[in-house]
């Protein structure tokens, strides 16, 4: 899996304060003119279930710090500034050893317009599309005593790659509604080409106390339940297609929230419910993610 798909949905998530919102997947909700909202995450990803000899299993610690403008009531300016952990363990004629890397990752910047809103009491509906690039910031030459980091290892792509999508926001009192569709294109550096990625998701928060909405309450509890359907092609090098790489996976995802006024603290674990992947790629047996938002 793509590093950038467990930073690209944390840029997308801010709602606003005093509100639930995903906590993996993406939201309408917009951003009020000249509000800066800071929001970081810890994600931990674990891909084991190598059926060759090398028994590889990966680990990724991703800790992306987001940064959202509100330019105008209806445009906000996302930037997202990932930190990355790989690490690789996998059987060598040497022994069993550990390959990877730390330190920052590709940065991306993007651009989110409400371009629907209708409001009633007690109730919106938002429709807001979304155009970035991830810019080539992450290392992507690392090596080690066994050679040059393969891709899926590497801080970064060395590529400029443009993604785009459309997010669709349904927010009463109780509960809110998320679904979005977003494409992340691809391109070629250091002869080698990821595939392009397709993601469909949905997010369902319910508010569950307190029941009642009044005066002096301090917070809100929610809880979440998401649903990711993923697919990526399959990738490139020199020419040559990667049968090991690509294929679809579906994750659910239950979640927590609890919100005040100005902060939000919440967690998720997501799960594989289906996988389809390439001949001898390595399985996702979860992701896990914890985090905070805070408004100013």
């Amino acid at each position: 899996m793509k590093t950038g798909l467990l930073v690209l949905a944390v840029a997308l998530t801010t709602p606003l304060s005093s509100e639930a919102g995903p906590i993996t997947t993406n939201t309408a909700l917009p951003v009020h003119d000249g509000e800066l909202i800071v929001r970081a995450q810890g994600k931990l990803l674990r891909a084991t279930g190598d059926p060759g000899r090398q028994d590889r299993a990966l680990t990724v610690w991703a800790v992306p710090t987001v940064l959202v403008y509100g330019a105008t009531e209806r445009w906000a300016l996302f930037g997202v500034i990932p930190y990355l952990d790989k690490t690789l363990e996998l059987n060598t004629s040497a022994g069993r050893r550990s390959r990877g890397d730390a330190g920052l990752g590709d940065l991306r910047f993007f651009a989110r317009y409400s371009a629907l809103q209708w409001d009633s009491p007690g109730e919106t509906l938002r429709l807001a599309p979304f155009l970035g690039i991830e810019v080539p910031t992450g290392r992507d030459d690392a090596s080690d005593d066994l050679g040059r980091l393969p891709p899926p290892l590497q801080l970064g792509s060395g590529s400029w790659d443009p993604f785009l999508g459309l997010v669709f926001t349904w927010q009463t009192l109780g509960w809110e509604l998320d679904t979005s569709l977003s494409y992340d294109v691809e391109t070629r550096a250091n002869d080698f080409e990821l595939g392009d990625v397709l993601r469909l998701d949905a997010s369902f928060q319910h508010r569950v106390w307190p029941r009642e909405l009044g005066d002096g309450v301090p917070g809100f509890l929610y809880l979440v339940a998401e649903s990711s359907l993923v697919w990526q092609d399959r990738s490139q090098r020199a020419g040559t297609t990667d049968p090991s790489s690509g294929g679809t996976t579906w994750f659910l995802t239950p979640g927590i929230q609890y919100i005040t006024r100005r902060f939000i603290v919440e967690g998720a674990v997501q799960l594989p419910a289906v996988q389809d992947l390439g001949t001898g790629a390595l399985e996702t047996d979860l992701i896990v993610t914890a985090g905070f938002r805070v408004n100013f």
